[in-house]
């Protein structure tokens, strides 16, 4: 009997997608992920280089999950001066060893963050360090605001929740566009590194100085302070 039956051909696998080395480049400058991560995305997507993009920022995802519980104590603290001097910010980022934190691609991305910070403004890092209290009062006006169109309580929580991320998306470090790609937000950029160094990546804290304003914009994260070390002098605000 011959062998070219439907159960034959079932058995046949399908030939393997052939990835332009370009492509691939293409896909690591966008992306920042390793070689052999984006031949293998490039290749599960056909060749499809912005699904590829996707598989790639889902894995960095994945991986930030695995890693949010480690303690990260390396790191560098990143800056950026504006053109003219009138503006800086100071930045720092967390990782997990020395040897990452003295990668220039480690460092380049704490000086990203801290140029980002300069043109957004953001008030807090995470959603989780706004203020019980800010989130109440943004919760409120959005409720007399909502309130105001008659719609039922379902509808108007609904409204409200929607209001709110924007307000995550205005006010948090993480959940605002990154100004340099807009197309994913700086904790995507973030775990993007994550899943290329394999190890936890964090802001820390991170203050914004501008000429002739009163006060700098000092935010730093809610988790307990690092260990100093023996003779370092106490941080003098909020951290």
């Amino acid at each position: 009997m011959g062998s070219n039956g439907p159960a034959a051909a079932g058995l046949m696998t399908q030939p393997q997608v052939m990835v332009p080395a370009k492509l691939v480049k293409e896909l690591r400058e966008r992306t920042g992920a390793g070689m052999m991560d984006c031949k293998q995305a490039l290749t599960e997507a056909n060749g499809d280089l912005e699904q590829a993009t996707i598989l790639l920022r889902k894995k960095g995802i994945a991986s930030a999950q695995e890693k949010a519980a480690r303690v990260a104590t390396e790191g560098v603290v990143g800056s950026y001066i504006h053109a003219g001097g009138k503006m800086g910010v100071v930045v720092e980022v967390n990782c997990e060893t020395d040897f990452v934190a003295r990668n220039a691609e480690f460092q380049q991305l704490a000086h990203d963050i801290a140029m980002h910070i300069c043109a957004a403004n953001p008030r807090f890092i995470r959603r989780e360090d706004v203020t019980l209290e800010i989130l109440e009062r943004e919760k409120q006006i959005l409720r007399e605001q909502a309130n105001a169109s008659a719609k039922p309580a379902a509808v108007i929580e609904k409204i409200i929740d929607g209001r709110m991320d924007k307000f995550y998306a205005e006010a948090c470090l993480y959940e605002q566009p990154f100004i340099r790609d807009e197309k994913i937000t700086v904790k995507e950029l973030i775990d993007s590194k994550i899943a290329k160094f394999g190890e936890k990546i964090a802001v820390r804290r991170f203050v914004r100085f501008k000429v002739g304003e009163d006060t700098e914009s000092f935010v730093t994260t809610k988790p307990a302070p690092m260990p100093r070390q023996d003779g370092e002098a106490a941080p003098a605000r909020g951290a």
